[in-house]
């Protein structure tokens, strides 16, 4: 018999909220490993601590995916709350795009809204070398030894980017957040189509480490699109229905 994709990714990963420093500090090293080193989207000169972080990550929530065998840390996201001591400070889809669908933000309140932002994967759970954002499966690039474990992740789909969402619900629910900012590359947006998860278009494309649109999504529609589609995907993004708002 087949696992489900919550217990087989339950088996080999753990969603592990960042709240303490030294967590916190996992989260901007993995994120100086993969957009400084591998991609080199940002400049590693500008990050001499070996850590990435911005002015955002001071009002931002983070989480950690973490392989129970190794203990390492494979994934990281944040959420961008309001900024509590600047509550008109723009987001960063709002500093870098041009929104022109007004009509989709007029009836979203600032204080239920938060951008999705740092997707970072790291290269030993990515498919293929340069391709950071997606994940579907382990790839080849682990130790033989756990050849068994990775045909079995193989065989159930267990989708890395789908439980980095998982970690953006669970934050949202916990704080009061409805709708999400997101900036995307056209790749991860089909990507998120095909699971059911459909952003609004916002605005035009951007130069922004490649290009990219802004986009918006409320998380009631996500998880009602994605029921819909297959219900094990969510069964891993509302942790079978805990983080479901009634």
């Amino acid at each position: 018999m087949i696992n489900s994709i919550i217990d087989v990714f339950n088996d080999y990963f753990e969603m592990v909220p960042a709240v303490s420093d030294e967590l916190k500090n996992e989260v901007y090293k993995l994120r100086y490993q993969v957009y400084c080193i591998e991609t080199g989207f940002e400049n590693p000169d500008n990050h001499p601590d070996e850590m990435e972080h911005d002015e955002y990550d001071r009002h931002s929530l983070h989480y950690l995916i973490r392989h129970r065998k190794s203990g390492d840390y494979t994934a990281t996201t944040r959420l961008i709350l309001p900024d509590a001591e600047n509550p008109e400070k723009l987001f960063p889809l709002e500093k870098f795009s041009r929104i022109y669908n007004q009509n989709l933000l007029s009836s979203v309140s600032r204080t239920n809204l938060a951008e999705a932002s740092r997707f970072c994967i790291s290269k030993v759970f990515r498919r293929r070398k340069n391709d950071f954002n997606i994940l579907t499966s382990v790839d080849s690039d682990w130790p033989e030894e756990q050849s068994q474990q990775t045909q079995q992740i193989h065989g159930t789909s267990c989708h890395i980017t789908l439980a980095l969402v998982a970690c953006l619900i669970r934050m949202s629910r916990e704080n009061n957040i409805h709708y999400w900012y997101a900036i995307l590359d056209p790749n991860l947006k089909r990507f998120f189509s095909t699971l059911g998860i459909n952003f609004a278009e916002i605005g035009p494309l951007i130069d922004l480490h490649g290009k990219q649109k802004p986009y918006i999504i409320k998380v009631d529609d996500l998880l009602s699109d994605v029921a819909k589609k297959d219900s094990s995907y969510w069964d891993l993004l509302t942790n079978k229905g805990q983080y479901w708002r009634v």
